[in-house]
């Protein structure tokens, strides 16, 4: 194709590998590979088999990520996800302790996070004027002092029955049966929100609530979908913690919701609403993962681990506007 100078100009389009390698995916999957190598030199014990049996520990929370991207796609928060986690524990142990059948000790858990999400979900569709991390901060407290009602001066208490639980870590081989689970919910939820008529419902509320609710999507309905969610994920959460311990405490799940965060904002979901996708969310949370593995097998303190993640969770969101003000920079220079 000719331009108005004369010179020919060739519309090449962009090459699809290439196009992969520089999404934020594609530098995701590098960064993986990198923290595998890494953790590889940090400790002569990482390797597949200490990762798997390390694993179970950390993706129960990778369980809690998936709603939390949903509900930052909505350009909202929910910082009562520990709490929900730690009162939902609480009752599958006193219902495990009264001699009923485990699939009652899981209903009970799956009920207790329903009502917990439910009941953050109907405050703010209720009263929509109030901010959702106000109203999450104030059930935050109120689902964590239920549980330490409930547990008492002692602040724990341990299955009486730990039969049922030790079903939840069995193995394939050497692969926790978790890993599967996390697996299957995690291509549930990518799919529901990638390719379905209610995930561009999510990520329409999440650009404009106003212009979403005119045009004639049921918003307030979402929104309160997405929270109960959260509740029922975060008792599955609880379920598979006890299962490690055979117990409850009052400081179970002290940190998850940052930790949700973390996974889905360094996954490239903007936490101002309607941008990213749950495929990067999960390949993050994988990073996050086998960083955590690596840093326990090579015995760094835990508060170190806190902290890299921290930089990497202000890196996520510092880089893409770090990457714009260089375009700008560059495109400013050709001008010139």
């Amino acid at each position: 194709m000719a331009g108005k100078s004369g010179r020919s100009i060739n519309n090449v389009p962009e090459s699809p590998f290439k196009k992969a390698i520089f999404s934020w995916e594609g530098i995701l999957v590098i960064v993986f590979i990198l923290v595998n190598i890494l953790s590889s030199q940090l400790s002569e014990f990482y390797n597949i088999g200490n990762v798997l049996y390390q694993m179970p520990t950390f993706l129960a929370e990778v369980l809690l990520m998936l709603p939390m991207a949903y509900i930052l796609v909505l350009g909202e928060i929910d910082i009562s996800v520990g709490a929900m986690v730690c009162l939902c524990a609480t009752t599958s142990v006193m219902v495990c302790n009264t001699g009923a059948p485990f699939i009652l000790v899981v209903l009970a858990a799956l009920a207790t996070g329903l009502c917990c999400g439910a009941i953050n979900g109907f405050i703010l569709t209720r009263f929509q004027e109030l901010p959702p991390m106000i109203v999450t901060l104030g059930t935050q407290i109120i689902f964590r002092g239920l549980a330490e009602v409930i547990l008492g001066s002692g602040g724990s208490v341990s299955a009486a029955d730990t039969k049922g639980f030790k079903q939840l870590q069995t193995k394939v081989g050497e692969v926790p049966t978790i890993l599967f689970v996390v697996l299957v919910f995690a291509v549930i939820a990518a799919v529901i929100l990638g390719k379905t008529i209610f995930g561009r419902r999510v990520y329409a509320i999440g650009t404009n609530r106003v212009a979403a609710y005119y045009a004639g999507i049921h918003v307030q309905k979402i929104r309160f979908i997405i929270y109960s969610a959260m509740g029922v994920m975060s008792g599955l959460c609880a379920l598979y913690l006890v299962s490690k311990s055979y117990s409850a405490n009052t400081t179970q799940g002290n940190g998850f919701e940052m930790d949700a965060i973390a996974m889905a904002v360094f996954g490239g979901i903007s936490s101002t609403g309607g941008k990213g996708n749950l495929a990067g969310g999960i390949i993050s949370a994988f990073i996050i993962v086998c960083l955590r593995c690596g840093l326990k097998l090579a015995n760094v303190h835990a508060q170190v681990i806190l902290l890299i993640i921290g930089v990497l969770l202000i890196s996520a969101v510092a880089l893409p506007n770090i990457i714009k003000e260089i375009r700008k920079a560059a495109s400013g220079k050709k001008k010139a």
